[in-house]
C-alpha cells in the first residue's frame, strides 16, 4: 500500500472538504468593470475560478464503464445496471427481468496509488410487467493515508473511504412514459478520531441521507430507419448537508440535475448506432467573490448556510455572473456507440466544463462485449487540456451478469 503524508494544509483541507480553501481561492477578484458581472483575478488577469464546491464529491464519479466511453452520459441511454445511478425510471423498460455489474474505476493511477479507487455493485430485478426494484452499493477507497501534525510528525496511519447505499423503484406510468424514486444512506469517514489542527472538535463520521427523483420517456420513430428515441431526467442527491464534528457549519451534498436525450438506429438485424447528450448542473449555491454576507463568528459566507431545498431552487438563479455564469456551470457530456449482432460495442465520447467552474475537457473511448450471459465494458480517458484529472489515461472496466428474457422492450399495459 502506499503511504501518503499530508501536511497541515492538506489535513485541514481533507476533513473540512475544501470548504475554507474554496472561500480564499474566491475572495481576492474584483467585478471589473464595476456593476458588469464580470469578475477578474487581480493578479492573473483572468476569469475568477468560482469552481463549486461540496462534501462527498465521489457521488458524482461515474462507475459505469459503458458511459465512462461515452463522454459520461447516461441518463437516456438504454436500460442496464448502471441505470441505477444515471436514472433509475429507465429500468422501467428494460428487456431482461434481472442484471447485475460490478465496476472498477482506479483513481490517481498516474501517482501510482494502488490502493484508492470506486468499485460499484448494482443490480435490479422485475417485478412484473411494469415494476422494477434496483439497488447499489458504492465504496471509494482512498488508501493509506499517514496522518501528520502542524509539525509534520506521524499521528496516526488511516484508512479513509466513502460509501453509499442505495435502493429504488421503478414503474411504467404508460407505454412511453416511466418515473423512479430511490432512497441512499451516505458514509463518509475521513479522519475518524483525529482532532482538527487549532480546534478541540474531534473528527467523526460524516452520514447522510439522500433520494433521486427520475423519469424517461421512450417512443419508436421512423428517420429512414427504425429508431428508438429516449429522453430522461433525474435529480440525485437530494438530501441533507453533512459534518464531520460538533459544528453547526454543514457542507452540501453534490445534489445533481441530469438531462438527457439518445436516438438509437437500427440499420439492419445486426447493425445498430446510438448518438446521446447529457447536460448536468450541481444544484448546489454557486461560490460567491467577494467578501459580503461573511458571518463573523465562523467565517463561512452567508449563502453556505441555506438549507439543501432552498440551495437546490436559488442555485438556478444565484451566480454573481448571472445568466452567462449559470450556463457556465452546466457540464456537456456526448457520447456515441455502435453495436454489431448485439455482441460487439465500440464507443467514443466527449465531455466539456468550462474553464471557470473547473475546465475539465476530455475524449472517451471504450469497447463492450456480450458473451452468452456476461457483458465486458472498458473505457479510456484522454484529456485534451492541461487540467489534470485522477482518471488521466485509465482503463476502467465493468463486468455484468445478463439474464435474458423472451419479453419484448415494450410491454403493452
Amino acid at each position: 500500500m502506499k503511504i501518503v503524508k499530508l501536511s497541515r494544509l492538506t489535513f485541514t483541507a481533507l476533513t473540512l472538504l475544501g470548504a475554507v480553501l474554496a472561500q480564499a481561492q474566491v475572495l481576492n477578484c474584483v467585478e471589473q468593470p464595476p456593476g458588469s458581472g464580470n469578475f477578474i483575478n487581480p493578479v492573473t488577469g483572468q476569469d475568477c475560478i468560482t469552481t463549486i464546491q461540496t462534501a462527498v464529491p465521489f457521488l458524482t464519479i461515474s462507475p459505469d464503464a459503458r458511459s465512462a466511453a461515452m463522454g459520461d452520459a447516461g441518463v437516456a441511454l438504454s436500460p442496464t445496471a448502471a441505470s441505477t445511478y444515471f436514472n433509475g425510471s429507465a429500468l422501467a423498460f428494460s428487456e431482461r427481468p434481472f442484471e447485475i455489474q460490478a465496476t472498477f474505476t482506479p483513481w490517481l493511477r498516474a501517482l501510482n496509488l494502488n490502493d484508492v479507487y470506486l468499485a460499484n455493485l448494482a443490480g435490479y430485478g422485475r417485478l412484473d410487467d411494469l415494476q422494477v426494484v434496483y439497488g447499489s452499493l458504492r465504496y471509494f477507497s482512498l488508501g493509506s493515508i499517514q496522518f501528520t501534525d502542524q509539525n509534520g510528525q506521524p499521528i496516526s496511519n488511516g484508512k479513509p473511504y466513502e460509501m453509499a447505499i442505495t435502493g429504488g423503484y421503478s414503474r411504467k406510468l404508460t407505454d412511453e412514459w416511466s418515473a423512479s424514486i430511490a432512497g441512499r444512506f451516505i458514509l463518509s469517514s475521513l479522519a475518524s478520531g483525529l482532532q482538527v489542527p487549532g480546534e478541540t472538535d474531534i473528527i467523526g463520521n460524516g452520514t447522510s441521507g439522500a433520494a433521486d427523483i427520475g423519469i424517461t420517456y421512450k417512443t419508436d420513430v421512423s428517420i429512414g430507419n427504425s429508431s428508438t428515441l429516449r429522453a430522461g431526467a433525474n435529480i440525485r442527491n437530494i438530501g441533507a448537508k453533512i459534518t464531520y464534528t460538533n459544528s453547526t457549519a454543514k457542507d452540501f451534498i453534490p445534489t445533481n440535475l441530469s438531462l438527457g436525450s439518445s436516438l438509437q438506429t437500427y440499420f439492419d438485424d445486426f447493425n445498430s448506432f446510438t448518438f446521446t447528450v447529457d447536460f448536468n448542473k450541481l444544484l448546489v449555491p454557486s461560490p460567491r467573490v467577494d467578501a459580503v454576507d461573511v458571518d463573523p463568528m465562523n467565517g463561512r459566507p452567508d449563502y453556505l448556510d441555506q438549507s439543501p431545498i432552498e440551495g437546490l431552487f436559488n442555485s438556478f438563479g444565484d451566480a454573481q455572473g448571472g445568466f452567462s455564469e449559470e450556463l457556465d456551470e452546466i457540464n456537456l457530456s456526448i457520447g456515441a456507440e455502435y453495436w454489431y449482432a448485439d455482441q460487439f460495442a465500440v464507443r467514443a465520447g466527449y465531455f466539456n466544463e468550462s474553464n471557470t467552474k473547473g475546465g475539465r475537457k476530455y475524449l472517451t473511448l471504450g469497447v463492450g462485449l456480450k458473451y452468452n450471459v456476461l457483458g465486458l465494458d472498458f473505457s479510456y480517458l484522454i484529456p485534451t487540456t492541461s487540467v489534470r484529472n485522477p482518471l488521466d489515461n485509465t482503463l476502467r472496466f465493468g463486468l455484468s451478469y445478463l439474464f435474458d428474457s423472451d419479453t419484448p422492450e415494450g410491454v403493452d399495459l
